[in-house]
């Protein structure tokens, strides 16, 4: 399985929202598989399955923070395992959030986006509780991704679970996954959309990190990119002003 859309095509024009599926086993998966077939199905949006796309592990740093860049709303898609992400999807937070660039000093490429997890898991709601075998409400996994929102200045959106994937009834199934396609469709015309609070500032003093050679490498050749673009830009507007 690949990359249904892909960054710049005109179906991902004008949408922003970029679904980045991860499961190591697509076969074995009876709510993901489906609900990854429902986003490729929903018009104008990115749809990413990282375990098709890099088999190998390997990356592509710059195109995904180039499609991290065009969306307004960006959706992790996947099953809950050992109570956090799929291996692939952890190592895709790793890479491409990177330090001085999405969060940090200079870091603001994601700042004001919205971040929505929809999440399975295996196990029964009634399973996430004090006297049952997970000890603790769900919401106590969550905080990992509602700080990786707040330290990249995105908002992080009420998540989507479905709980139960390898039991639920069939009628379950069928309506979590429409109630998953009318959400991507219809972002951002959520109804509860302006009770979510803004986005949360995490700043990170520079003296809490010192940079390092390869750090300070990257952030001087981020900066003179940024500069030659802008000059590029402010020739460009001259040069088709007198042109007009």
């Amino acid at each position: 399985m690949t990359t249904t859309t892909f960054p710049g095509s005109p179906a991902t024009e004008g949408r922003g929202v970029y679904v980045i599926a991860a499961h190591p086993h697509w076969r074995d998966s009876r709510v993901n598989r489906r609900m990854l077939a429902a986003a490729r199905a929903v018009p104008g949006i990115d749809v990413n399955d990282l375990y098709g796309s890099y088999p190998d592990y390997a990356i592509d740093v710059e195109a995904e923070q180039a499609r991290l860049a065009r969306a307004s709303l960006v959706v992790l898609l996947h099953p809950i395992q050992w109570y956090s992400m799929p291996a692939l999807q952890k190592l895709w937070l790793d890479d491409v959030l990177a330090y001085g660039w999405a969060y940090g000093p200079g870091g603001t490429a994601l700042q004001g986006k919205d971040l929505w997890l929809a999440a399975t898991t295996g196990s029964p709601e009634s399973s996430y509780h004090p006297q049952s075998y997970h000890r603790y409400f769900f919401d106590a996994f969550l905080p990992p991704y509602e700080q990786t929102a707040a330290l990249c200045g995105m908002r992080f959106l009420p998540p989507l679970i479905f709980h139960g994937a390898r039991s639920a009834p069939e009628a379950e199934v069928e309506a979590h996954i429409e109630t998953f396609t009318q959400r991507l469709g219809s972002y951002p015309d959520w109804p509860e959309m302006d009770e979510i609070d803004a986005c949360v500032a995490c700043p990170v003093p520079e003296s809490d990190r010192p940079a390092e050679p390869d750090d300070m490498a990257k952030l001087a050749s981020t900066a003179f990119q940024a500069a030659m673009t802008h000059g590029l830009s402010v020739a460009s507007s001259s040069a088709n002003g007198k042109a007009a």
